[in-house]
């Protein structure tokens, strides 16, 4: 049995309780999102260098680049969030052919930035690096 002073504690609690639960979950989705893009984008990098190195006329740089970007139509990621530069394009064995990509994340859920001071957007970048063959 309840005693009368202790009416609406649960709801109390819960009220206290709410937004750290919620910012637990919302910084879950957010922080699978970012590995999300940050896999995809670094698959598309490698997708432009493996181009690029095993292609029988020797791509230029804008053509590896390109496959990048093609990459990433269908997967969620937006092409103008993310930038492809290729260097080392149309050399020789055993020359790298190095894919760099920048992608600017964008935030879902856009008090999780200025909650934990991240930037916004929040800047990857990567950086595949492949031999000539």
């Amino acid at each position: 049995m309840r005693k009368l002073n202790e009416r609406g504690v649960v709801a109390a609690e819960f009220a206290l309780l709410l937004p750290v639960l919620l910012t637990i979950l919302f910084g879950t989705i957010e922080f699978g999102m970012i590995m999300y893009g940050r896999e995809v984008v670094t698959n598309a990098a490698r997708e432009g260098a493996r181009f690029g190195i095993v292609a029988t006329n020797k791509p230029s740089a804008s053509a590896a680049e390109a496959i990048s970007t093609g990459y990433l139509t269908g997967t969620g990621i937006s092409t103008a969030d993310v930038t492809f530069s290729a260097s080392g394009a149309q050399t020789a064995n055993p020359n790298p052919l190095i894919m760099t990509a920048t992608y600017n994340y964008p935030w879902l859920i856009p008090y999780i930035p200025t909650l934990l001071s991240l930037p916004s957007p929040l800047v990857i970048t990567i950086t595949v690096t492949m031999i000539q063959e």
